[in-house]
């Protein structure tokens, strides 16, 4: 019986320390991942990307039966901050001009065809369109939009949890939990990129 107890306890022993190298080895693998992907600004991108959807998810959940008392005006410059390069890019051409037209004349001339809740991202695509240089190049890509994307995730973040009636309640309620999870998605992009350029 006592050599049954030995073995396994040895087999328990030599599999702990087994899975112990494999999570030194998984954490210097992660680091080393991390570093490299700082180097190359691959994270901020990444985080960028992440950013974008995040913010257009919560408007599609504040534009949804999911209403929540979130100023959510506030995320059309986040989205404008932190669309990335690519997006911004193909958006603030031709394609986003035609777009802004076709906005700017339903809303005009057929206002009773212009949904509520077109009301949005038509502000977006406009903004977009219409932005002088200095907000959609020298603010966009320095760290004031940065700061600004930081500003507006924090104030949400505050607000969503003061209107949840606490932390707890916004990560136990139903909808809390959603927003809840898209406003700290907000948060990461900003941190980021704070981080990767003061370090």
């Amino acid at each position: 019986m006592r050599r049954i107890d030995y073995l396994s306890m040895r087999a328990e022993a030599e599999a702990a320390a087994l899975l112990d190298a494999d999570l030194n080895e998984l954490k210097a693998a992660a680091t080393k991942l991390l570093s490299h992907a700082s180097d190359f600004g691959a994270g901020t991108s990444f985080f960028k990307w992440l950013a974008s959807f995040a913010a257009i998810y919560l408007l599609i959940l504040d534009r949804t039966n999911w209403r929540s008392n979130m100023l959510t005006s506030l995320l059309i410059p986040y989205i404008f901050f932190s669309l990335p390069h690519s997006l911004f890019k193909f958006l603030r051409g031709e394609v986003g001009t035609w777009i802004a037209f076709v906005a700017v004349v339903l809303r005009l001339f057929f206002p009773r065809h212009f949904p509520d809740w077109l009301e949005m991202p038509g502000s977006l695509i406009l903004l977009l369109v219409v932005s002088p240089e200095f907000f959609a190049h020298t603010l966009k890509h320095d760290w004031i939009g940065v700061a600004i994307c930081l500003a507006i995730g924090c104030y949400l973040l505050q607000e969503h949890i003061r209107a949840s009636g606490g932390f707890r309640n916004s990560l136990t309620q139903s909808h809390g939990i959603s927003n809840t999870l898209g406003i700290i998605l907000l948060l990461i992009f900003p941190i980021w990129a704070l981080l990767t350029r003061l370090l």
